[in-house]
């Protein structure tokens, strides 16, 4: 069953205009036209706009959409990749400017309603939680160990300094490595 460009532009909430541009720069062309010649859309032209749809959803361009619909796998997986590094960077620029203008605004009152967390704050929740220096070591050589990106971005939402970072990313791999090992399928206390 044909669907039309009403029915496509409802069902993905889309303007009508939208699959026309669509159309115009070839990225969604319809299989078929009607005997009053409307666009009419396939199944697979509705599938390729689940896809345009799922895409766009992650940020992607026109055009870098455009080349993972009509790449293959190698080119979807580079696509994507610099898609999400992209993202880390955006998420890296804007804490630095969240707390530049936590800073500039000097209150603590905006600190407590904002989503920033500084090193401060999380030293005091480990040890809340019953963490000494030494856990806290352990925490951070877990969580070097275990997923290094993430521990590097987790650090630089803290605000911490570059060399602060390094310093701390060293220390966990060191403790890491000296940490004991399963010995006969017994884990070490």
């Amino acid at each position: 069953m044909p669907y039309t460009i009403s029915q496509i532009a409802e069902q993905f909430g889309l303007a009508r205009s939208t699959l026309l541009y669509y159309d115009r720069i070839g990225l969604l062309t319809p299989r078929g036209r009607s005997g009053a010649d409307y666009r009419l859309y396939s199944e697979d032209d509705r599938r390729r706009m689940e896809e345009i749809s799922r895409l766009r959803g992650a940020g992607l361009p026109l055009r870098a959409v455009a080349k993972l619909l009509d790449g293959g796998s190698s080119r979807r997986t580079e696509i994507l990749h610099r898609r999400l590094q992209d993202i880390n960077d955006e998420i890296q620029r804007l804490r630095r400017q969240q707390s530049f203008i936590v800073s500039l605004l000097n209150d603590s009152a905006i600190v407590r309603s904002t989503r920033l967390l500084t090193k401060e704050k999380w030293g005091e929740y480990l040890r809340k939680a019953g963490l000494d220096e030494d856990g806290m070591d352990r925490w951070h050589a877990e969580f070097e160990m275990s997923s290094p990106e993430a521990h590097q971005d987790f650090l630089e939402s803290l605000g911490l300094a570059s060399e602060e970072i390094r310093l701390i990313r060293e220390g966990s791999r060191a403790h890491g490595a000296k940490r004991p090992t399963k010995k006969k399928g017994k884990p070490v206390p």
